[in-house]
């Protein structure tokens, strides 16, 4: 296997509307009701032509669904695939500020994370409902928070074609352990100079990949550090690198030409 407010708009998003196949996109909220809770999804479409397509999953950063992954989504639709902004959070929750954002964040992804696959296999099952989408040709990527997501739904036996994850933590309480357990092709896009995932935590997702001879591939950016595709970061630990999200893009769209061409 071959081995994204305005400047994101500008430059990481240009990426994709260069390589656009100049479809019409529509778009719509899509609200659900899960166990007495309220959650809000955003799918972008290509005009409809008859075809099943296939699908990209969106699960957002630690701040929430919002505006970001919903310009994210109709960009990607703009390549001829459904695109569908996940809802992990819930309406009720939308973080205002990092510190909001950490404690939900955490809150998910604190135990055995049993909660937050959950969620986003909720969020998978409404996508693969919805007329257009070919259920059977799913990628899922997260960014931050939403790439430790799309792993832990890998780790938790989905059936995907494919999971990306962009500047993800790896490590996770309940990592798979059988051979043949990891059923989508993984991608994993790193920052090598992330500082918040140490070399160790890389060391033991690459030995657990290998163990159960996962189809797995991890390119990594060199001087690049955590939330690399984020124009807003700029703190010394999390700081947006436009070599590094254009080229992890690229990576991307060739991921899913790969898999979804198969």
């Amino acid at each position: 296997m071959r081995s994204v407010q305005s400047s994101f708009l500008i430059l990481g998003l240009s990426l994709l509307t260069a390589s656009a196949h100049g479809a019409s996109v529509t778009s719509v909220p899509v609200p659900f009701a899960w166990k007495g809770a309220d959650f809000r999804g955003y799918l972008a479409m290509p005009a409809d032509d008859g075809e099943a397509r296939p699908a990209i999953l969106i699960v957002h950063d630690w701040m929430g669904p919002r505006g970001y992954f919903e310009e994210m989504a109709r960009k990607i639709a703009g390549w001829g695939y459904a695109a569908y902004v996940a809802d992990v959070y819930g309406t009720d929750t939308r973080p205002a500020n990092a510190q909001e954002a950490a404690h939900e964040a955490g809150r998910l992804r604190g135990g055995d994370r049993s909660e937050l696959r959950a969620r986003a296999g909720k969020n998978l099952e409404i996508l693969r409902a919805r007329d257009g989408v070919d259920p059977s040709r799913v990628i899922a990527i997260g960014f931050c928070f939403g790439g430790t997501t799309v792993l832990e739904m890998a780790r938790a036996g989905i059936d995907l074609t494919g999971v990306v994850s962009f500047h993800g933590n790896l490590e996770s309480p309940r990592p798979a352990t059988r051979e043949g357990s990891v059923k989508p092709a993984v991608l994993v896009l790193h920052g090598d100079s992330d500082p918040y995932v140490p070399e160790g935590e890389v060391q033991d997702f690459q030995d657990e990949m290998r163990k159960v001879r996962a189809d797995w591939e991890m390119v990594k950016f060199g001087g690049a550090v955590h939330s690399f595709t984020d124009p807003a970061a700029d703190s010394p630990g999390a700081r947006y690198d436009a070599s590094a999200a254009r080229r992890s893009w690229a990576v991307f769209r060739d991921f899913c030409e790969e898999l979804f061409d198969r």
